[in-house]
């Protein structure tokens, strides 16, 4: 059996869609356990360039069982698009299914999200305005509309007959119209008559690869810093993008992972608000922006970037368990002449090296070590070996403070520029 989750060990935007990519043309399946269309998953193959929001980065290996699993929020306008992207590709999407459990992003979670976050004034949390939060709200509340309803239509209309009041009540209060019930249902059942043939029971699919020991990837969104519960609250998801949630997002017990591949860029980059200890805002911002084209896979957004913080990574290590360590973005510091590594925190005159509630951690400072730069570039590297000496201790340092040992070094994006350790 071979069971493993492949998870952002930072703020997000590590670079896992790459990794997953990579990892799928071996995998029999892959699940996407948790988050919604608010962030987005880059990949470069020899299809094009695609930024994956919803459908699964193994997409591409059409040998591939693909799910988009019950933890998710799906917007189906979205996904839908997405699928027409990559067929218009010549992507192959007969392996691709939906859990008929998955909760459905509506429009009025949209609106109350960009409406609500507005509200906000200067303590804005940085939602994409996406609708996720609202959606995951619901769910709790259990008032939520999922994939399977679509397919349902007189359930269906039942269900939003019950919630679209205290919709429009809320829309209300923000001065918008109402949303009319026969409008939303006709656009809802309209999307279940494109999804329904992917929309299913995906737990007899995913028990049986289990059983039969068949290689599956657990695909998450985000990273640990974003956690609903262990990230930089309330600036963070709604969902839970940690190893320990993707056992309930795809539908599997917790002893059937087997590895868990913590995903790290070799500098640190966050897109919102909160706390971000090594942030910088000088020239060498400046060269990971440019150089790594760091703006957001989904809104476009420039991402915050800084040295890589050291603390986070054992945090992140304990409450994922990592068994190995994909690092990306290497070639990013290429030419600069030195490289910071942040390995503790000062609050207060103290020195600390965990991580602090957020109120806190808004108030730490970061203590740094320097290494040396390297001026070879990193691109051209396809083994250890090949790397300069400089970046090598570099990595071990990183693998030291994880620790966990390096399995994958990233120096570029396509396919061919990764190193196996």
């Amino acid at each position: 059996m071979s069971v493993t989750a492949v998870v952002g060990a930072q703020w997000g935007d590590e670079g896992k869609g790459r990794i997953v990519d990579y990892l799928a043309q071996r995998a029999d399946m892959v699940i996407r356990f948790q988050g919604g269309d608010n962030a987005g998953h880059t990949v470069m193959n020899e299809y094009g360039l695609f930024r994956l929001h919803l459908v699964p980065s193994g997409i591409f290996n059409p040998a591939t069982c693909c799910i988009v699993g019950p933890g998710t929020v799906v917007n189906p306008e979205t996904l839908i698009g997405e699928m027409a992207e990559l067929a218009s590709a010549g992507v192959a999407l007969d392996n691709l299914w939906l859990s008929e459990r998955s909760q459905v992003v509506m429009p009025y979670h949209r609106l109350l999200d960009g409406l609500e976050e507005t509200a906000r004034g200067s303590g804005q949390i940085g939602t994409t305005r996406r609708g996720i939060g609202p959606a995951y709200a619901d769910k709790a509340a259990r008032i939520g509309i999922r994939l399977g309803d679509l397919c349902r239509p007189d359930y269906l209309a039942a269900r939003l007959a019950q919630v679209l009041p205290h919709k429009n009540l809320a829309l209300q209060h923000f001065g918008q119209p109402a949303l009319n019930l026969d409008d939303l249902l006709a656009q809802a059942t309209a999307w279940g008559r494109v999804l329904g043939p992917r929309i299913v029971d995906t737990l007899p699919m995913v028990q049986e690869a289990v059983q039969r020991g068949r290689r599956v990837l657990l695909e998450g969104q985000l990273g640990v810093m974003r956690d609903l519960d262990w990230g930089t609250y309330p600036y963070v998801t709604s969902s839970n993008p940690i190893a320990g949630a993707a056992c309930a997002g795809a539908g599997l017990p917790a002893a059937a992972i087997t590895e868990v591949i913590a995903v790290v860029k070799a500098y640190c980059t966050a897109v919102g608000a909160g706390p971000f200890p090594t942030e910088l805002k000088d020239d060498v911002a400046v060269h990971l922006r440019q150089v790594g084209q760091e703006y957001g896979a989904t809104t476009g957004r420039p991402r915050r970037c800084g040295w890589l913080d050291g603390v986070v990574l054992p945090y992140a290590a304990w409450l994922n368990g990592f068994t190995g360590l994909a690092i990306t973005k290497l070639d990013v510091l290429d030419g600069l002449p030195e490289v910071k590594l942040c390995v503790g925190y000062r609050l207060e005159g103290r020195l600390i090296t965990h991580v602090p509630d957020t109120p806190d951690l808004e108030r730490c400072e970061p203590v740094y070590e320097t290494w040396p730069g390297w001026s070879r570039s990193t691109r051209t590297a396809r083994r250890w070996e090949e790397l300069p000496t400089e970046a090598q201790a570099y990595l071990r340092r990183i693998a030291e403070l994880a620790g966990a040992p390096i399995r994958y070094v990233s120096v570029g994006p396509e396919r061919d520029q990764l190193i196996v350790v």
